[in-house]
């Protein structure tokens, strides 16, 4: 899953990168209202972390209302030094998931996070079921037929990406940047994302899991199928 942070103090944004990074999130970060307007109208994200004063021309709330208008099922967590009940109010009524004060425990960050992603992209649920592959978020473990399958990050990142957007062309470019994020520069082509799924799908068919994935031609990749 993917994270942008918006944080003007870079002590606390690398705190967050980290803590969340270790967690086997994606994150990308920016420092300022205008890096983060640019990032939210050119990129998907599942979590916005986002700070209400900004540098750069805007605020934390303003970027609140022009992601509800690019991309309205983006989780959003406030993080604030203001602990004024107005200011919980407007960035809930502008559509924030959730309101943090700080200073603030990482881990409890971290927890609300994970709570956020799977009440936003899987109804709440800790184990979400395709086919006959089950796979949990939180744990980060997948099992068909009750056995573990092991996986790299990156394969379960990607199967975790296609069980969040069930039947939804997703292009090759998306993928890669919504798995690796900043870092997907370092590839010349898109072949590494086809390496990576060609890979899973032989992992998940030799431990006799359903085919899911299908590939679209020319296009990208597609999850068929309902939960169950």
């Amino acid at each position: 899953m993917k994270i942008l942070l918006v944080e003007d103090q870079h002590e606390l944004l690398a705190a967050l990168e980290a803590s969340l990074s270790a967690q086997n999130f994606t994150c990308e970060t920016a420092g300022d209202y205008r890096s983060a307007s640019e990032k939210i109208v050119i990129y998907d994200y599942d979590v916005m972390v986002v700070d209400i004063n900004l540098p750069g021309g805007g605020s934390g709330l303003d970027l609140i209302r022009e992601l509800k208008t690019t991309n309205p099922e983006t989780g959003i967590i406030v993080i604030s030094a203001r602990n004024s009940t107005l200011n919980k109010i407007e960035g809930l009524e502008l559509g924030a998931d959730d309101y943090m004060t700080k200073p603030f425990d990482l881990a409890e960050l971290t927890a609300r996070v994970k709570s956020l992603v799977r009440r936003k992209k899987f109804g709440g649920n800790t184990l979400v079921r395709f086919g006959n592959i089950d796979l949990d978020p939180q744990t980060r473990e997948v099992k068909i037929e009750g056995r573990p399958v092991t996986l790299t990050r990156s394969e379960f990142d990607l199967l975790n990406f296609f069980f969040a957007n069930p039947d939804r062309v997703i292009a090759r470019d998306s993928l890669a940047e919504h798995i690796w994020g900043d870092h997907m520069d370092v590839a010349d082509s898109y072949d590494f994302i086809y390496s990576h799924i060609k890979n899973l799908r032989k992992k998940l068919a030799a431990a006799g899991g359903t085919d899911l994935i299908k590939a679209i031609y020319g296009v990208g990749y597609k999850l068929t199928g309902e939960p169950s």
